[in-house]
């Protein structure tokens, strides 16, 4: 078994990997609705399918993205061949968060291992039955001193921290993300930090309100508004409000039906401690629409507040659950006013049919990916780098960029023999005019 070396090795156990997810698709479909109540068509789009299609990928690729590639020399070393040398960190520490449990622990662990790395996986105990049905398809394609997956709460999580590591990829809360960043730091291990944060969504008068209201209702109430790349917060034009909030309530009761509740697309918050905090949330604001709540089955309905203070909880931490707050802007400066009161955050929506508009909020914003005249899709575009920057994240992945996250690059000059420069040899008497002539002509 050498995974660090043998490309071929790596890609069997992909395969091996690939074959297993799809035998137990139905399972993992059953498991993610036992958790939280996924629908089965967000089970498939956003965790299974999009597993398979990463591992499908990975397998096509591997021995492309693991080559040695050549580069251009520098003239200052004549003769010489350039190449970057691809090799694994080593020891590999993932923990994956609980409101993707299948996806977000399977896509980093899929590069992880292509890359010829060892992998512990920790998953979230959140999501127990998704975790669960993770180990058993691991154990089933991979060796124990390859990939292992360790299950548990906080304790193991913070036993594992304190290891050392080659490498630690860690998606979740800014709050446990600065935690594992401090316990990397103790031994400089380089790590991706996929946080999140309150991700704007901008509507200015020309858009087109109706099919935004359509594409936002999707990307913000899928998985319950579980997701760190959905719109956290709207900011329209002042004049075009109250048209959009209409078109916002007949998509949302178009989707999920007047009994919402009922509605079997609609999933549930994952548990207690979060279901509180939504809920306090909307204590004391101004509800338009939705608002309904159930503490036994963790539901919240799809729900518009209007004109929150930006001093009230709702406007203060990321939502992460079915809770849209409605603001509304004037002149840019009131865009710049609320949208720098908070962090750089991971995503950022713009709806607007002035090019001239949306180039220039897309330049004096810093984010880490996002859409004009869409939501969420960015995510799915495996050419595209998804991450975060400042507290929305450190590094990014996707693609190849998984494998490249996962791999140390390593710079190689092979030096020709046939010829020896001596210029840079001492003594240097009377060379530094020349080298200085050669330096500015370069």
């Amino acid at each position: 078994m050498d995974y660090k070396n043998d490309i071929g090795y790596r890609r069997e156990t992909l395969k091996k990997l690939l074959y297993n997810i799809q035998k137990s698709e139905d399972l993992i479909v059953k498991t993610l609705y036992d958790d939280f109540k996924k629908p089965e068509f967000e089970a498939v789009l956003t965790e299974t399918n999009y597993v398979i299609s990463e591992l499908k990928d990975t397998i096509k690729n591997i021995h492309k993205w693991a080559r040695r590639k050549r580069v251009f020399p520098s003239i200052l070393n004549f003769p010489s061949t350039d190449y970057i040398y691809k090799e694994p960190y080593g020891n590999v520490l993932v923990i994956s968060p609980w409101n993707y449990p299948f996806q977000l622990a399977l896509c980093p662990l899929i590069a992880a291992v292509a890359a010829g790395n060892k992998v512990v996986l920790k998953p979230s105990e959140l999501a127990p039955n998704t975790s669960a049905i993770i180990a058993k398809i691991i154990e089933k394609a991979f060796h124990v001193n390859h990939v292992e997956v360790i299950q548990g709460g906080v304790e193991v999580s913070n036993k594992l921290l304190a290891q050392r590591w080659d490498y630690i990829f860690f998606t979740g809360s800014v709050a446990v993300g600065k935690i594992v960043a401090k316990a990397a730091a103790e031994h400089l291990t380089p790590v991706t930090l996929e946080l999140g944060g309150k991700n704007p969504c901008l509507i200015d008068e020309t858009a087109n309100l109706k099919l935004a209201a359509k594409r936002i209702v999707w990307g913000k109430f899928i998985n319950a508004g579980q997701t760190c790349i959905a719109p956290d917060y709207i900011l329209i034009q002042k004049d075009m409000k109250i048209n959009f909030i209409t078109y916002l309530m007949e998509e949302i009761t178009k989707s999920y039906g007047k009994k919402m509740d009922k509605s079997p697309d609609f999933a549930r918050i994952i548990n207690t401690k979060n279901w509180v905090r939504l809920t306090n949330m909307i204590q004391n604001e101004k509800v338009i629409f939705g608002g309904e709540m159930n503490a036994e089955t963790h539901y919240i309905a799809p729900t518009l507040i209007e004109e929150p203070n930006l001093d009230s909880p709702v406007m203060q931490e990321e939502i992460f659950g079915p809770i849209l707050p409605i603001l509304t802007y004037e002149t840019e400066g009131d865009i710049a006013n609320i949208i720098k009161r908070y962090e750089k955050p991971l995503a950022f929506y713009i709806f607007s049919d002035n090019p001239t508009f949306a180039k220039k909020l897309i330049k004096n914003y810093s984010f880490g990916g996002g859409c004009i005249n869409d939501t969420v899709i960015h995510f799915s575009n495996k050419r595209l780098p998804f991450g975060g920057v400042g507290h929305s994240g450190i590094g990014a992945y996707h693609g190849q960029l998984s494998f490249d996250v996962f791999s140390h690059h390593k710079g190689v000059v092979k030096k020709g023999n046939w010829l020896d420069l001596p210029m840079r040899y001492a003594p240097y008497k009377d060379k530094l005019p020349t080298i200085k002539r050669l330096l500015d002509w370069m």
